[in-house]
Order: structure tokens, then C-alpha cells, then sequence
């Protein structure tokens, strides 16, 4: 197998990605392994390796890569975890898009409508919740269902719509969201430039204030959102470019959000969670 000169950021977790190393020549792991014995593997085999912080999720890896290396980043980039392949593709889909030069969707899952139909994960009018609009292009109604898993709890915001719109001025608000579950994906560095390194510093801010018992709902939103991210042309909010004056909006949003907890509709919550308890078991994390 010929190894592609597409840079690798690979998230890691309690795991030795020799798989995914296969395929590349050029990479980085940030590894946020918990167990000892993992962490020494990497350095016995002498992976090029960064050591960080548990944040729960990967997103943030590929932000702090894109901030830090801003004036020097790889002309291409997959972006990935080191269990993606088998949980978010197979190593067969894999194998046929790793080399592309254009954006591309690491995710498959060719078993969703079985088990859709085990788990009873349908409307009522007998249309599933979600679907696949094509190998690797997953869509999903926008209703922020996963907000309401008690692992997941929420400090900013509590539906995509309100981070997009904080993010955005004036942004297409979308009945459907279609994205790469496990957030794994190929960008071009230009698809990245179209933002500053402040702006990947303060979306981090909004993912990354611990792990209680898991990582924030916030991290969701954007897992969501990668495919505006890279792809939209919308004007961004100014306060996205400015690290202190982001640091004074955003905190402006925690009364807010407390408020629109203490008042939201009752249907609304009751809805939302019987969401979530339908698809829980088949959703994949940011």
C-alpha cells in the first residue's frame, strides 16, 4: 500500500493506532491515553507524539493543531482518531479515500438501517430520524436531541442554532445537518486559513471546560457544524477573531442560558428526551 503525503492529526485515546499509521507518512498524535501502558507503547515504538489533556473528544485536538501551526499547516490534512477505523469506517472505505485531494467525509456505517429497525429508532409516520444521503454523508434532523444526555451537560448553549447564529452573522439556520459522525475528516489548509487562530482558540473555549461526567453538549454542536466550518463563506461575528472580547460575549451567555433552562416549555424538554432515549445506543460521540 503506497502511503499518502497527507498529513495525519490523529486523536488518541487508550489506544496504539498502528492501523491508521499505515497509512500515512507524515503525522502527529495527540494522545490523551489515560493508561500508562499506552503511553509507553508510543514511546517505545517511537511515534511522534504529543501528550495532552483529556478533554473527552477530539475536536479540540484539531484546533489546537490548526492555531499552532497556523503560518506552517500541511497542504492537506485527515483528520482522525486512532479507533476510527471499525467504529467510524471500515478499513475498506478507508483504503479508497485516504490519498483524495479534496474534502472528503471519513465516516460509514452500512448496518444504520438495521439497526434502526432493532432499535425502533423511527417516526411515528414510519420515516427514520436521520439517514445517509450518500456512502459517507450522514444527515440528521436539527433539533440539538443530545443536549439532553445527563452525560453531556451544557454551560454556553443549548441548540446548535444559537452557537451557529454566535458564531455567524446572519447564518441559513438548517431544518437538516449533514456532517461526518466522529468528526473525522480531509481538509485543504485553505478550507482551515478561512479563519484565524483566535477563532480555533475561542471554539475550544467553548468545548473545553472539563468533563463532568463527560465532555459539554457544546462539543456536539460543532461536531455538526465541521462542514460549515470548512466549507460556508458566512462573516463571522467579531468577537470570534478577538480573544478578550470573545472571553467577555461568552460569558455573558451563561445567565442567559441558565434563564432559558429555568423557562423552557415543557414539551419542549419532553420531546428532546424522548429523542434521546430513542436513539441512545446507536450515536456516536464528537
Amino acid at each position: 500500500m503506497k502511503k499518502t503525503d497527507t498529513f495525519f492529526i490523529i486523536h488518541n485515546f487508550n489506544t496504539v493506532p498502528e492501523e491508521i499509521l499505515a497509512f500515512c507518512e507524515n503525522y502527529i498524535i495527540y494522545d490523551a491515553s489515560t493508561e500508562r501502558k499506552v503511553t509507553e507503547e508510543l514511546e517505545k515504538k517511537g511515534y511522534h507524539y504529543k501528550h495532552i489533556e483529556n478533554t473527552g473528544h477530539n475536536i479540540t485536538s484539531y484546533f489546537s493543531f490548526f492555531a499552532d501551526n497556523y503560518g506552517e499547516l500541511p497542504e492537506y490534512m485527515c483528520l482522525c482518531k486512532g479507533n476510527m477505523l471499525g467504529r467510524h469506517c471500515s478499513k475498506e472505505y478507508f483504503s479508497r479515500v485516504y490519498d483524495n485531494k479534496y474534502f472528503t467525509y471519513l465516516y460509514e456505517d452500512k448496518d444504520i438501517l438495521l439497526k434502526w429497525k432493532q432499535q425502533g429508532v423511527i417516526k411515528q409516520e414510519g420515516e427514520p430520524i436521520e439517514c445517509l444521503v450518500s456512502e459517507s454523508h450522514y444527515l440528521e434532523e436539527n433539533t440539538s436531541w443530545y443536549v439532553e444526555s445527563p452525560d453531556h451537560p451544557h454551560r454556553y448553549f443549548d441548540e446548535y442554532n444559537s452557537l451557529l447564529s454566535f458564531i455567524y452573522r446572519k447564518p441559513v439556520i438548517p431544518k437538516y445537518n449533514v456532517f461526518s459522525p466522529g468528526a473525522c475528516y480531509i481538509v485543504h489548509r485553505s478550507q482551515v486559513r478561512k479563519h484565524t487562530p483566535e477563532f480555533y482558540r475561542n471554539l475550544n473555549k467553548i468545548m473545553n471546560y472539563g468533563l463532568d461526567p463527560n465532555f459539554p453538549s457544546e462539543a456536539h454542536h460543532i461536531e455538526r457544524m465541521l462542514p460549515v466550518i470548512f466549507c460556508e463563506s458566512y462573516e463571522e461575528n467579531e468577537w470570534m477573531n478577538e480573544e478578550a472580547l470573545f472571553e467577555r460575549k461568552i460569558e455573558e451567555r451563561i445567565p442567559l442560558i441558565q434563564f432559558e433552562d429555568s423557562i423552557r416549555g415543557k414539551r419542549m424538554k419532553k420531546l428532546r428526551r424522548l429523542e434521546y432515549r430513542l436513539r441512545k445506543g446507536i450515536g456516536q460521540d464528537a
